[in-house]
């Protein structure tokens, strides 16, 4: 029996550029609010708010922009004008418009996978915007399951590689955040392969596992064919 038969991989920032894109809606911003704080203490107070609001809107640009919203009216005590809300409404549709942007390797590598392996997306954040980059993309079709979740922890891990494959025993994970992508997957039972991406949003930073046996780190989607052939010796 071969050790790993199915592979889930991440979309935002795995497959394609996405957290540089609210780098610099998050630098609009502060420069909207420029006449009522400091740039650094309105990125301060925003991501304040995207931690609170998680558990209430979940990952993705609406979340993103409700966020917005209400630090405006926090730092402003209330008296953010209505032509900055507005604008602020603005830049998040802007966000739902920018073209997808795929990675290096990772087309390459899922064309090299596809047919050896059961192919999973498994992405967290909006349906709407998931499903649009998905599509966008031109991956769509190189993938067997598509699974657009809520957040990501062992159970969903769990769920997923016993519903779609073997067990996750018998998955891998790639993803570029180990908070989301790498921990949870290690402990749900599955291998959990690292690609680090320079801009990864600060909430999904956590220690790598480095003293698990199923944990590792490449540099590139391009360098996954050479982990798969030293797990599986083929």
């Amino acid at each position: 029996m071969r050790p790993i038969t199915a592979i889930g991989f991440d979309a935002d920032d795995t497959l394609w550029q996405n957290e540089q894109f609210y780098r610099l809606t998050a630098e609009h911003f502060a420069t909207l609010l420029g006449d009522y704080a400091e740039g650094t203490h309105v990125s301060e107070r925003l991501l304040e708010a995207e931690k609170r609001n998680l558990e209430h809107y979940g990952f993705g640009i609406k979340g993103f922009t409700l966020s917005m919203i209400e630090t405006a009216i926090e730092i402003t005590d209330g008296r953010v004008p209505a032509k900055t809300i507005a604008e602020i409404l603005d830049i998040g549709r802007n966000l739902l418009r920018h073209p997808v942007e795929t990675l290096p390797h990772v087309e390459e590598t899922l064309c090299a996978l596809n047919g050896e392996y059961l192919l999973v997306l498994i992405t967290k954040g909006d349906l709407f915007d998931q499903e649009r980059k998905l599509a966008q993309s031109g991956l769509g079709e190189l993938f067997d399951a598509i699974e657009i979740v809520s957040d990501k922890s062992a159970t969903t891990y769990r769920r997923i590689f016993s519903k779609v494959a073997d067990g996750p025993d018998r998955a891998m994970m790639v993803g570029n955040s180990l908070k989301s992508d790498i921990v949870p997957a290690i402990a749900a039972g599955s291998y959990g392969v690292f690609v680090p991406h320079e801009l990864t949003w600060v909430v999904e930073h956590v220690e790598p596992p480095t003293d698990a046996p199923r944990f590792r780190q490449i540099e590139h989607l391009g360098q996954l064919r050479d982990v798969l052939a030293e797990i599986t010796g083929e």
